[in-house]
C-alpha cells in the first residue's frame, strides 16, 4: 500500500528537471510514497536524466514509476501528461509537482499581462508531503503557501494567494489569478480526483487546472463534503520566468470559464446586483452574461462624475427595438450585493476603502470578479 504519489508530469523539462528530483530526495515524510512521472514525447535529454535517478530513489525506499509516449514527437499535453502519470501510479494521496516546458501553462496568467508564457520549475521544501498528508483526506483539496523566485516577480498575485483566509479560498475563486490554491501546492485524495476529475486533456489553449478545481467548487454546492485547505506556510518554490507573451491559454477561454462558473455559483442565487464599474470590465461583464442575468442587473457604481453624469449604460448591442438601459451611480447610493470588477490594490487605496467604508460582508454582499 502507497501512502502517496508525487505526480510529475515532464515534457522538454532537462534544464530543470535534476533540481527538481534532488527536492524530492529531501522529504521528511515518513510514510510509503513514490514519484510517478510521465513523459510527454520530450526530445532533450529529459528521459535519460529520469532513468538516471530511480536507482537513487529506490535505494532510499522512495517507488519511482516511469511512463513515456514515444509514439510520436508531438506532444499532448499537461493534461494528457498528468493524467498518465496518476493512472500509472498507486497512491492514496496524489502531491502535484510540477516540472515542465513552455509548452505546459497553469492558470495564472493575465497578472501583469493579458497573457504570458510560464516555464515551471517547481521545487518541494522538506516538509511538503509531511503536512499536507496531515491535512488531507478523502474530500479536502490542500494547498500551501509558496515561496515566488524571482521574488520582484507577480507581486500582487503571490500576495493575494498567500494571503487567501479559508473564506476567500472559495468567494475570490472568480477572480482573473485563477484557482485559489494554486496547483504546484496541490495534494488530495485518489478518490476526490477521480469522483471530481480528470484533468481536461484538450490540449494546448485549455486552463485544465481552473476546469478541475470548478469540478471541486460545483461538488461543494452540490453539499458533496468538497472541502479547500490551505497549509499556511511556503511548501514549494514557485519559479516564475517570462519568455515570450504570446501563447497558449487565451484570455477570452480564462473569461468565459470565470463568467459561467460565477453566474452558476453565485448570481443564480441572487434575485438582483450591482456591478461595481462602469467602465470597460464592468461593462464586458455585463455583456457577457446571460439575458436572465443582464435583467438582475440593478445598476453600476463608481466614482467617476463624469460616467455618473451621464447617468446610464446603454446596451447597443441589445436585440432589442429599445435598448436597454442601466443606470450609473455614485457608490454610496448603489444597492448591494456587489460582483466587484475593480483589481484590488492599483487606486492608491481609495477603493478598498470605499468598500470598508459600507461594512459589507465578503461572499455575502459582493464577489470579486476582477
Amino acid at each position: 500500500m502507497v501512502d502517496v504519489s508525487v505526480i510529475i508530469p515532464v515534457y522538454n523539462s532537462a534544464q530543470w528537471l535534476q533540481e527538481t528530483l534532488e527536492s524530492l530526495l529531501v522529504q521528511r515524510f515518513t510514510g510509503k510514497w513514490e514519484v510517478s512521472i510521465y513523459n510527454d514525447s520530450s526530445t532533450d535529454n529529459s528521459m535519460d536524466i529520469i532513468k538516471s535517478y530511480k536507482d537513487k530513489f529506490i535505494s532510499n525506499g522512495i517507488g519511482y514509476v516511469i511512463g513515456s509516449d514515444e509514439s510520436t514527437s508531438k506532444p499532448k499535453g499537461v493534461g494528457y501528461t498528468r493524467n498518465k502519470a496518476i493512472s500509472q501510479s498507486s497512491g492514496d494521496y496524489l502531491c502535484l509537482q510540477d516540472s515542465v516546458s513552455a509548452i505546459f501553462t497553469t492558470v495564472c496568467i493575465n497578472i501583469e499581462l493579458n497573457v504570458i508564457l510560464l516555464l515551471q520549475d517547481d521545487l518541494m521544501l522538506e516538509n511538503r508531503i509531511l503536512l499536507q498528508y496531515q491535512q488531507a483526506d478523502d474530500h479536502t483539496l490542500v494547498g500551501s503557501r509558496f515561496i515566488r523566485e524571482p521574488t520582484d516577480s507577480t507581486i500582487r498575485y503571490t500576495k493575494w494567494a498567500n494571503t487567501l483566509n479559508s473564506k476567500q479560498l472559495y468567494t475570490q475563486a472568480f477572480t482573473s489569478f485563477g484557482p485559489t490554491l494554486i496547483i504546484p501546492t496541490w495534494f488530495m485524495s485518489r478518490r476526490l480526483f477521480n469522483k471530481y476529475g480528470p484533468f481536461d486533456e484538450t490540449g494546448q489553449g485549455t486552463p485544465e487546472d481552473l476546469i478541475l478545481f470548478y469540478n471541486l467548487i460545483r461538488g461543494r454546492e452540490r453539499g458533496e463534503g468538497v472541502e479547500l485547505k490551505r497549509v499556511d506556510e511556503p511548501l514549494i518554490v514557485y519559479r516564475y520566468h517570462i519568455n515570450n507573451t504570446t501563447l497558449s491559454i487565451n484570455e477570452e477561454t480564462i473569461w468565459e470559464l470565470r463568467v459561467k462558473a460565477l453566474e452558476e455559483h453565485v448570481l443564480s442565487k441572487w434575485k438582483y446586483f450591482t456591478i461595481w464599474n462602469a467602465g470597460k470590465q464592468g461593462r464586458r461583464l455585463y455583456r457577457t452574461i446571460s439575458e436572465e442575468n443582464k435583467l438582475k442587473v440593478k445598476s453600476f457604481c463608481d466614482v467617476d462624475s463624469k460616467k455618473i453624469d451621464k447617468g446610464h449604460y446603454t446596451y447597443e448591442e441589445s436585440k432589442e427595438k429599445e435598448k436597454p438601459k442601466v443606470p450609473i451611480v455614485h457608490f454610496t447610493k448603489a444597492t448591494p450585493p456587489f460582483i466587484i470588477c475593480i483589481k484590488w490594490e492599483l487606486t492608491g487605496g481609495e477603493f478598498e476603502n470605499n468598500l470598508l467604508s459600507l461594512n459589507l460582508i465578503e461572499g455575502i454582499d459582493y464577489y470579486n470578479f476582477s
